[in-house]
């Protein structure tokens, strides 16, 4: 047997067989799980999804953006920065009403997880307020509740906890030595800082990063090793396809092929067997044969609805029709 594929086979059997303690991977183990052959690494990814998950089923999620635009933070990618020129209009912060209407419909077209995003450095207390009530009223109706703010202060992961929320999402974005190519408003410990007070206050970890921005298979094996020796690693983990928007500083990268989009995600899948792994951001640049691919690689949450906070998703009925051909159950 090879050699690489055999290390690689017990540290998946590690993974799987350990009650108390996560292993750990090395960016050098990680980086050997890229090089695979094709058909090795979705192999290795598929039994190691088949072990905690239905390899049939799909949740369904819906992102809606609550307060939208004029971030004064310059993530490279993001065409809510307000120093970028871009088509997107800032909006102010949702009334409950508005919100909660979005989420009936939501929970009616079949998505279970409700998302709710604002372009922040972080929060205020008297948004914390008006946050947690609309977290209260979406709770309500029976659906996962999550929340993307931004950097958070002591204290105010706990009130959103009393509000009910179920997840907090907070991207680490990339690896941390390529992180200033990307953002230079604030740093990895800060994002670090916030995923420990969302653990210390009893809310399960969303997080993921973004491909396709100018990084080598290094620096995504090194971002993949970030997330997976988070201890414990997230509960959820988004990645994403960076969608390029013209006026923003990562407009006219040259486009990362789709099979080493695959690639990641066969490899979060691996490196974090029990996670949700969410197919999120790019997707609507995907033909039905990536998809398709990427939830046989372990990608078994996707974002569902007409928008992903400023960019456009596929159709409803584009995903319906695509489910069918290929089985999937939602949930």
């Amino acid at each position: 047997m090879n050699p690489i594929l055999s290390s690689i086979d017990q540290k998946e059997t590690d993974c799987v067989h350990l009650q108390h303690k996560e292993a750990r991977w090395s960016i050098e183990q990680i980086q050997a799980l890229f090089d695979l052959p094709f058909n090795d690494l979705i192999y290795q990814a598929q039994s190691a999804h088949r072990q905690y998950h239905d390899a049939n089923t799909l949740q369904l999620s819906t992102l809606i953006s609550v307060k939208t635009g004029g971030c004064p933070e310059d993530c490279g990618y993001c065409p809510q920065a307000a120093r970028y020129h871009t088509n997107v209009e800032d909006q102010d912060l949702l009334s409950t009403e508005e919100v909660v209407s979005a989420a009936k419909i939501a929970k009616a077209e079949g998505a279970t997880r409700f998302c709710m995003g604002a372009a922040w450095r972080g929060p205020k207390q008297r948004d914390i307020a008006k946050i947690a009530e609309i977290i209260r009223d979406v709770k309500s109706l029976g659906l996962e509740t999550c929340a993307t703010l931004g950097l958070l202060k002591p204290g105010q992961a706990e009130q959103l906890k009393q509000a009910g929320l179920d997840y907090y999402n907070h991207n680490l974005d990339t690896s941390p030595e390529y992180y200033q190519e990307i953002i230079t408003t604030r740093d990895y410990s800060d994002r670090i800082h916030t995923l420990e007070q969302v653990r210390e206050a009893g809310i399960n970890v969303c997080c993921g990063g973004i491909v396709g921005m100018g990084e080598s298979r290094e620096t995504r094996a090194a971002l993949i090793a970030q997330l997976a020796n988070l201890d414990p690693y997230p509960e959820s983990v988004p990645i994403n396809y960076l969608v390029q928007v013209e006026g923003t500083p990562l407009y006219g990268t040259e486009s990362l092929d789709l099979l080493e989009f695959v690639r990641t995600i066969a490899v979060a899948r691996i490196t974090m067997p029990k996670a949700m792994v969410r197919l999120s951001a790019g997707r609507r640049m995907m033909s039905e044969a990536i998809q398709a691919l990427c939830f046989l690689a372990g990608a078994n949450s996707i974002f569902y609805g007409d928008k992903l906070l400023t960019t456009g998703n596929p159709a409803i009925e584009s995903d319906r029709a695509l489910f069918e051909k290929l089985g999937l159950r939602t949930v």
